[in-house]
């Protein structure tokens, strides 16, 4: 293996990551404002996405749900990716693309928040899960990339896209990493005070 090869892929990524700085610190601030304001209305978060999305959705959900890296009591956010049960049945009886859409509607309240994590920005199920919380009034917030793709098109005005200015699906990933873990912390921060 090439040490230039894999010294690129951190230049790479350490280069999308200062243009997402730039880009995306205005977004995502609006983002922890109104996930706040949710949670401490006695709301809760749902969160989907796909394969490595998946993944980021439950990190996501665990960290509100236990800790990030402060003590605090727990918040309430729901991965919608976890339970195999309701998803196989969802898409064995109807479709793949339902498999979020229907979870967001039958837990889904106003006032709720869906974060939906798409790298594409063209997961059907995905747009789908949009759709049923701007059915049952709820903000979205759009952790995206790649031009952000079809999901800038449901979105509504009280939406938030954070869409990551990059192509490639590593870096789009690493950049939604860093920012679930600004969101965490900017929550936490509401919550508890500045360190």
């Amino acid at each position: 293996m090439s040490v230039e090869r894999i010294q690129q892929h951190f230049r790479d990524s350490a280069a999308v990551k200062l243009e997402a700085l730039e880009i995306l610190s205005m977004p995502i601030a609006a983002a922890i404002d109104t996930m706040f304001g949710a949670l401490a209305n006695g709301n809760r978060i749902l969160a989907c996405g796909n394969g490595g999305s998946a993944a980021d959705a439950q990190r996501f959900a665990s960290q509100l749900i236990h800790r990030f890296e402060r003590e605090r009591p727990g918040l309430p956010a729901v991965a919608l990716s976890t339970d195999t049960s309701v998803m196989t049945a969802i898409a064995d009886d109807e479709s793949f693309e339902q498999i979020y859409a229907k979870q967001v509607r039958a837990l889904g309240q106003p006032g709720d928040v869906l974060l939906a994590i798409t790298a594409s920005g063209e997961s059907p199920n995905v747009l789908a899960a949009i759709d049923a919380a701007h059915e049952r009034e709820m903000v979205v917030i759009a952790l995206t990339g790649n031009g952000g793709g079809r999901t800038q098109d449901v979105l509504s005005d009280t939406d938030i896209q954070i869409c990551v200015p990059s192509d490639r699906l590593a870096r789009i990933q690493e950049v939604h990493l860093l920012t679930i873990h600004c969101l965490c912390d900017g929550i936490d921060a509401m919550l508890l005070g500045e360190d």
